[in-house]
């Protein structure tokens, strides 16, 4: 079996190194140029099944890929919260709080906690015969 990975275009939050979880950015018109690249990248390849984040940014990519028609969005695929760091660059983030970048939020699940969990519910997906 053979897994695919494709991150979003680019968004302005992305380009300005600005830590983007659930906030809906929309791609900017580089990444919707990228995005429309992956087409040529992906072509004459067959996919068993494709999943999304629902946030417009992967849909868009998605679509553009010319893979939009078998989407499936998946809440799992939704980037981390970053909580109260939303939109701050890790310099802002470090300035606030002298701490790494990649800490929780104050308040919010270790990041290892939340990605291991939603890691394992989609390699269930992708791989139904896959066990923790």
């Amino acid at each position: 079996m053979e897994v695919v990975l494709v991150r979003h275009g680019e968004t302005e939050w992305s380009r300005d190194r600005r830590h983007t979880g659930g906030t809906d950015i929309p791609l900017t018109e580089p990444g919707r140029r990228q995005a429309a690249a992956l087409r040529e990248v992906l072509e004459g390849r067959r996919f068993e099944l494709v999943l999304s984040s629902p946030l417009s940014r992967a849909l868009e990519t998605c679509r553009l890929a010319g893979l939009g028609d078998r989407a499936e969005p998946d809440p799992d695929l939704v980037e981390w919260d970053y909580g109260e760091y939303e939109g701050m660059t890790t310099a802002a983030i470090r300035a606030r709080r002298p701490t790494s970048a990649t800490d929780s939020p104050p308040g919010h699940p270790s990041r290892h906690r939340f990605q291991s969990g939603r890691v394992s519910r989609i390699l269930a997906v992708v791989r139904p015969s896959y066990s923790p």
